[in-house]
């Protein structure tokens, strides 16, 4: 089948191939605003220091910046740890936090960590990520992993949601459905084996076409 069959196919089925993607994008728009809860991110930035750079005011050299980089992948891993997030939760009286995607970012070239909590709305995610900073900062002195994690940025309540993308579940529902319509409609036209035109039958019959009969006005 070349394109220009293909395009004719599909002119000939354009209520199939524009009910169908329409259709599709329709259903995932009712479920995306129906099913699909709103997420709002929220984040808090904070800055480690050795003990010895603490010590010693703002003098820093190589070694204390490599244990400051070191510092800031444990507190990192300290954040992702249950006893940090069990003693959030029940600063704020909640039974966990599982309602609750916590993730941290910590670049080894840096003493900063990124902390950004994503949650059912934009004031409970802010206050789950400004009191896990302040946990991870006791425990952390109660390990004797740091002795300063400072806060940065604390984290402010998102006025807009994070996610989901709706437009993008949209746009590729739609693009099913079309790849679905175009698919069927080139399955129908495989299925159909009635010989439609002199092309068909010499295809069929292997033979070439010597004369044709052409149709009368009133079927005689």
């Amino acid at each position: 089948m070349t394109l220009l069959e293909l395009f004719q196919l599909l002119k000939k089925h354009m209520q199939l191939v524009i009910v169908l993607p329409v259709a599709c994008a329709l259903v995932m728009a009712v479920a995306s605003f129906a099913v699909m809860r709103n997420t709002y991110t929220a984040q808090t930035s904070m800055y480690i220091l050795a003990s010895s750079s603490a010590a010693q005011g703002q003098t820093t050299n190589y070694n204390e910046l490599t244990a400051s980089q070191l510092l800031a992948n444990d507190v990192a891993a300290l954040l992702e740890s249950d006893r940090v997030r069990q003693d959030a939760a029940e600063a704020l009286g909640l039974e966990d936090l599982d309602d609750f995607d916590i993730s941290v970012a910590s670049e080894t070239t840096t003493r900063v960590i990124t902390l950004s909590v994503d949650g059912p709305d934009a004031e409970s995610a802010a206050s789950v990520a400004n009191e896990m900073a302040q946990q991870v900062s006791v425990v952390a002195q109660d390990v004797q992993v740091a002795d300063s994690i400072n806060v940065i940025d604390e984290a402010v309540a998102p006025d807009a949601p994070s996610g989901p993308n709706r437009l993008l579940y949209i746009a590729v529902a739609f693009m099913a459905g079309l790849f679905l319509a175009v698919a069927i409609v080139v399955l129908m036209d495989m299925l159909n084996t009635r010989v439609r035109s002199a092309e068909d039958a010499e295809e069929l019959l292997g033979i070439p076409v010597v004369g044709r009969i052409p149709a009368m006005k009133g079927g005689k």
